[in-house]
């Protein structure tokens, strides 16, 4: 009997199945994507733009958990690519306001695109309940200090604040 229930609890371990998923995922991610193009961070920080509008540069660092400095870098590669505007604060002419351009829109969704073709070929053995109660376990796993970088239903039609919230 001990060694049922100690082969079922090793038997139930996530992280190596979560690993494994992501590890799929990435690589077809990263195949989807043009040499060059978007990585996972440029979308979180895009999508948190998105979502949440302009933001101070020390705001971003602090939603994305990093340091200022990695910050911006990040936001020197996509300023470099046209997908955000920077500019001074008007009340602080310390702070920097980031801001998500209207090609930086365009390229997060058609990124989102992509991956919810990623996410459909890997998750197609779910069905969309299944699809939707992991989703809702996951952004629950991850906590409220990590945004969720969801993907919409229908990116290309909708604008980011017409998305309703999960």
């Amino acid at each position: 009997m001990v060694e049922s229930k100690t082969k079922a609890a090793v038997d139930q371990r996530l992280l190596p199945l979560l690993e494994h998923l992501a590890r799929v995922g990435r690589r077809a991610f990263e195949t989807t994507l043009e040499p060059g193009g978007l990585r996972p961070r440029h979308l979180i920080a895009l999508k948190l733009l998105s979502d949440q509008g302009p933001a101070s540069q020390q705001a971003l660092a602090e939603s994305l958990s990093l340091d200022p400095s990695n910050v911006v870098g990040l936001l020197n590669e996509l300023e470099e690519r046209g997908l955000i505007t920077r500019r001074r604060d008007s009340t602080d002419r310390r702070r920097h306001i980031v801001e998500l351009s209207p090609q930086g829109a365009s390229e997060l969704c058609d990124a989102y695109a992509r991956l919810r073709a990623i996410d459909d070929e890997l998750l197609s053995a779910l069905r969309a309940q299944e699809r939707a109660m992991l989703y809702d376990l996951l952004v629950r796993a991850v906590g409220a200090n990590t945004p969720p970088c969801d993907i919409p239903e229908d990116s290309a039609t909708r604008r980011p604040e017409a998305r309703s919230k999960r």
